[in-house]
């Protein structure tokens, strides 16, 4: 039955990690999820298909346990020049990110001047995030949480896996992640086709 309804949805364009136990992948229907999720032993503990922008169980893992503020080191290091200013930013941002009304705040590193050193002091004081997104919707994005909430690494590539744009940002989900309303109603209706063909017959 597993394989019948794997070969029926297909695959999408996003695929999902939570954690080492959870995971999700979008069918060819944009908005409509294959979500797993497996025990300790590898056991199966669930496996069921979810409509909507993204997988609520899997994005509410995604910054459980993580920081609301981003407190610096006494001393940054040699070769760090941006990065804590770039810290005073998040900082100033995570608080509204859920905020009705407002938009995600993007911080465009391939756009700032930046060391090696100021990107991997970044990724230390953000912390590691339990939640990575791969989408093929608009080239190779690949998107993970940090452990800050509300806070995201976006990084595209070109097709030969070259990092094209780096970038932060600070909202709920990034809306690269999402599958669209007007996806999702078309999806719903298909699939609505899909069971009345696949569905028995009353007897």
């Amino acid at each position: 039955a597993f394989n019948f309804v794997d070969q029926l949805l297909g695959e999408g364009e996003v695929s999902v990690v939570a954690g080492g136990d959870a995971q999700a992948q979008e069918s060819v229907l944009a908005g409509l999820w294959r979500v797993r999720v497996a025990g300790a032993d590898g056991c199966r503990l669930a496996d069921y298909a979810e409509v909507g922008a993204f997988p609520q169980d899997l994005l509410a893992q995604a910054f459980a346990g993580a920081q609301a503020h981003v407190d610096l080191p006494e001393s940054a290091g040699p070769n760090i020049f941006n990065a804590p200013a770039l810290v005073s930013e998040i900082n100033e941002h995570v608080p509204h990110a859920r905020e009705a009304g407002r938009g995600p705040h993007i911080i465009n590193l391939s756009l700032l001047p930046h060391t090696e050193e100021d990107l991997a002091f970044l990724e230390n004081v953000l912390g590691p995030g339990e939640l990575i997104v791969l989408s093929r919707g608009y080239g190779n994005c690949r998107i993970r949480a940090s452990g800050t909430r509300d806070t995201w690494w976006v990084r595209y590539y070109n097709s030969q896996d070259t990092l094209i744009l780096n970038s932060i940002e600070i909202s709920p989900i990034p809306e690269v992640a999402l599958a669209a309303p007007e996806d999702i109603a078309d999806s719903v209706e298909r699939l609505s086709e899909i069971l009345d063909i696949y569905a028995p017959a009353d007897a």
